[in-house]
């Protein structure tokens, strides 16, 4: 029996330590499952650092992608997917070259550009839509002809002038402009920077000279007004000196005399001042007593007012207590009524701005919408027409002025020349004149032969259209005798000797001209004087 009861107790313990076994390796199963559980999870949990952007895409519920910026995020195996967009800065040269200005001018604005991909929640779909996948040099092609196109519209809105000057609303337009088309792209503007502005025409340097001409124009003019005050404030002081050595040498004179005149007064007074004091104590003894007396019957009266007024307080504070209490219930319950009135109110009125903010979203979405379809290509169409009439009518506007400028030009000089000209005629004229300042009748003489020339040409115009093929001169060789030789004279001499008569009324008519004719004209001998001699005559 015994025997029989050991062996159920063995067989019961062996049943015992399979079940623990059992148990044992089913726990180490459950837990190998658990951490492969995790660690499968794990391995699909992604975590952003701070200079990318986490995208996931898949099944992301109503968006196509789903961005994040730092943080971390589970990513479902097998229905989506991450890939990571970089944030670090990208360095764009933009070699900006022959820009059209406003008044027609090329200028070259080489500058750099910094962008990076946005962290704002839309600007970052956008880029993961747009630049996702996309290798950096790629992406900073498309930013680099964005900003051309912008870079180039913003300077053909301005002139030189504007650009050169106003560097800050340069800088505002084109940060403007090209930070609201590169967000397109999920791209946001870092920094600007133009390096340099010039153009071909050296239209700015010569206004950067003009500029340094009017600086040092104004600086020696301030140093002339400087140096003038200069002298001015020193002649000032001279005089202030002068003047308050004066002064002060007066005042000086003055005070004596003060002091002397309140040494005077002052002995004066201690005097008065002694006399005064006997008679004032003897009469402040007299009131100070009456005043003692008088004092002892007001204490008296004081202090029964006092008690009576203290009873009438005590019982007036007592009802002004109960009052205030009373007023202080009604105006809590006042306060109490008008918050509840502004707090519906705020109510009222905040419900009724989401709806005003509501329907102003929808219809600047609207308007937005309709700007980008229909009113963007206009206005784009609209700047190309402007900008190409402005460049035609300043093409014509500096061809009229050029030819007006030759125009005058060659005036100009045809001045000059006969300013010249009649400047050397006066000159020769006056050297004329005072070469003949012995004999002034020579001078008209002189510029009649001058304009003989003249006067010949003149008479040869008057026959040059008459036909005259030959000049025939018939001498029929009869004529007169001549005295003391008995030979003819011919039509020829007759002709000459014509011609010698017909002198004295040329010579009547240059007197009363007031002209001297030359010497070889011969002279005409007035009445007692000696005959001339007469020319030979031909034969």
């Amino acid at each position: 029996m015994n025997h029989m009861m050991q062996l159920n107790t063995l067989a019961m313990a062996g049943s015992g330590g399979k079940t623990g076994l059992f148990v044992l390796v089913g726990g180490v199963i459950l837990l190998f499952v658990a951490f492969a559980v995790i660690m499968f999870l794990a391995s699909r949990y992604r975590r952003c650092p701070s200079n990318r952007v986490l995208v996931i895409w898949g099944r992301t519920g109503d968006r196509a992608t789903r961005c994040y910026h730092g943080g971390g995020q589970f990513v479902w195996p097998i229905i989506q997917d991450y890939a990571y967009m970089s944030l670090e800065p990208m360095v764009i040269e933009i070699p900006l070259t022959g820009a059209l200005s406003l008044n027609n001018i090329r200028v070259d604005v080489p500058s750099t550009f910094t962008v990076g991909i946005a962290t704002d929640q839309v600007q970052m779909n956008s880029a993961a839509e747009r630049l996702l996948g996309l290798p950096p040099q790629a992406i900073r092609e498309q930013a680099q002809d964005i900003i051309l196109g912008q870079l180039r519209l913003v300077i053909a809105t301005l002139t030189i002038e504007e650009i050169n000057k106003d560097r800050e609303k340069f800088m505002n337009l084109v940060n403007e402009n090209v930070t609201q088309e590169i967000n397109k792209l999920g791209l946001e503007l870092i920094n600007v920077n133009i390096r340099d502005i010039t153009d071909e025409s050296g239209y700015i340097v010569a206004i950067g000279q003009r500029a340094a001409a009017e600086a040092i124009n104004v600086a020696k003019v301030e140093v002339a007004q400087q140096e003038r005050d200069g002298s001015v404030g020193e002649a000032q002081a001279v005089r202030e000196r002068n003047v308050r050595v004066a002064q002060e040498k007066a005042l000086s004179a003055q005070g004596q005399k003060e002091a002397e005149q309140q040494k005077r007064i002052a002995i004066a007074g201690y005097e008065a001042e002694a006399v005064k004091g006997e008679v004032m104590s003897t009469r402040d003894l007299e009131i100070a007593t009456a005043e003692r007396d008088a004092e002892t019957i007001a204490a008296s009266k004081r202090a029964e007012q006092e008690q009576r007024i203290q009873v009438a307080s005590a019982e007036a504070l007592a009802v002004d207590g109960e009052n205030t209490s009373n007023a202080e219930i009604a105006e809590s319950n006042a306060k109490l009524a008008e918050i509840r009135a502004e707090a519906k109110r705020r109510s009222d009125v905040a419900r009724a701005q989401a709806q005003e903010a509501i329907m102003i979203a929808e219809r600047e979405q609207e308007l937005a919408a309709l700007s980008k379809t229909e009113l963007a290509p206009q206005e784009i169409e609209k700047q190309r027409i402007e900008i190409a009439a402005e460049a035609e009518a300043e093409k014509l506007r500096r061809e009229a002025k050029g030819e007006a400028d030759a125009i005058l030009a060659k005036y100009l000089a045809e001045a000059e020349g006969l300013q010249k000209v009649l400047e050397a005629k006066a000159e020769g004229y006056r050297k004329l004149m005072a070469a003949c300042a012995e004999n002034p009748q020579v001078a008209p003489t002189l510029l009649l032969i001058e304009k003989l020339p003249e006067l010949g040409a003149e008479q040869v115009k008057a026959v040059q259209n008459l036909k005259i093929e030959k000049v025939t001169v018939w001498d029929s060789g009869r004529g007169s005798q001549i005295e003391g030789k008995g030979s003819a004279r011919g039509a020829t001499a007759d002709f000459l000797s014509g011609l010698i008569g017909t002198l004295p009324p040329v010579h009547e008519l240059a007197k009363q001209a007031g002209i001297e004719l030359p010497g070889a004209l011969g002279k005409v001998v007035e009445e007692g004087q000696a005959t001339p001699v007469a020319p030979p005559s031909t034969e």
